[in-house]
């Protein structure tokens, strides 16, 4: 809880709301890339709705309706 001495400084000067701290550097490993986007596009890292989407967006390029030739 803030002290007395506290409150008093922020009635009376008021309360900045800056820039937060720097965020440290990401570890490159964690780096978003396109072959996992399209691995989990492809429901490649096993998650069961990821799956179930990339078949669904197979069946879907696979109609004659979505094909390019037609």
């Amino acid at each position: 809880m803030a002290t007395d001495q506290e409150i008093q400084y922020a009635i009376m000067n008021g309360i900045s709301f800056g820039k937060g701290r720097s965020e440290q550097k990401e570890d490159p490993t964690k780096v978003k890339t396109k072959a996992r986007k399209k691995a989990y596009q492809t429901g490649a890292h096993k998650s069961g709705a990821a799956k179930h989407k990339a078949e669904i967006r197979q069946r879907v390029k696979s109609r004659a309706s979505q094909r390019k030739g037609r």
